[in-house]
């Protein structure tokens, strides 16, 4: 059985500095898929993971203190693929992949729209290009766990207020659209496998108390290709974890 974890830390040092090392060790992943490092190699702390007993692989963005992504593992993998082959966005560290024998795990971080057209139009970009690297990915390995922040709420109960969101970029109807054909080109969200009630999510504002209240979003996703499906035993999501605006988000898999 192997748990995977999904944890967007918003910026590895700060929750280095929140205990972060204390929360792994009590949750123990298998494998930790981590986005928004914001750091380069050699700022990540990397030698404590080790002591863990975790091997440390990160894809940086090539801007300080922005983006990036790291997997950490405590089976070394097969081999590490940096980035998706396309420069336009591996120069924002928003991909990398461990192949282990068997399965690959992929810790991704998809583009943010929030900031206007221009990045909206870069996620709408990256959406269609992520998923064809991943079908054509899928070929050599169709055993795929795709984790990370997809900085989109698939479902009306992935989102409080739903009805009043649906102009807010993570919730507009072409986004979700993309959302539900990933799914019918059959790519499988593990915790909608294992729990189809509302109000569970794993980011919320720091604004307005919004994580008191439990006014979130549900954008961190462990998605796995159809043919792991029948390997998902258990999923859930850890908003006890305050090490950051996003919570983990984990799977247990028979692999």
């Amino acid at each position: 059985m192997k748990r995977i974890f999904s944890y967007n830390v918003n910026g590895i040092r700060a929750a280095l500095k929140k205990d972060f090392l204390t929360w792994l060790q009590l949750a123990n992943p298998d494998i930790l898929c981590l986005q928004e490092t914001k750091a380069q190699p050699g700022q990540m702390s990397e030698e404590d993971f080790e002591r863990l007993g975790y091997s440390f692989y990160a894809h940086s963005a090539e801007r300080p203190g922005y983006s990036g992504v790291a997997i950490l593992s405590k089976e070394k993998p097969v081999q590490v693929t940096y980035g998706m082959d396309n420069n336009k966005y591996d120069t924002e560290g928003r991909v990398v992949r461990a192949d282990f024998s068997g399965f690959s795990v992929i810790s991704a971080y998809f583009p943010s729209g929030t900031t206007g057209d221009v990045r909206q139009d870069f996620k709408m970009e990256f959406l269609a290009d992520f998923q064809a690297y991943l079908n054509e990915l899928r070929k050599e390995y169709p055993r795929l766990i795709i984790s990370g922040d997809y900085n989109i709420c698939r479902l009306w109960i992935d989102i409080h207020n739903p009805e009043k969101q649906q102009n807010t970029s993570g919730f507009l109807p072409e986004e979700r659209e993309w959302f539900q054909k990933f799914v019918e080109d059959g790519y499988v969200d593990s915790f909608r496998e294992i729990n189809q009630e509302p109000h569970h999510y794993s980011w919320w504002s720091y604004r307005a108390g919004s994580r008191g209240k439990n006014k979130g979003w549900r954008i961190d996703y462990n998605m796995v290709t159809e043919e792991l499906k029948s390997a998902i035993r258990n999923a859930g999501i850890m908003p006890e974890a305050v090490h950051s605006d996003h919570c983990p988000v984990w799977v247990e898999m028979d692999l």
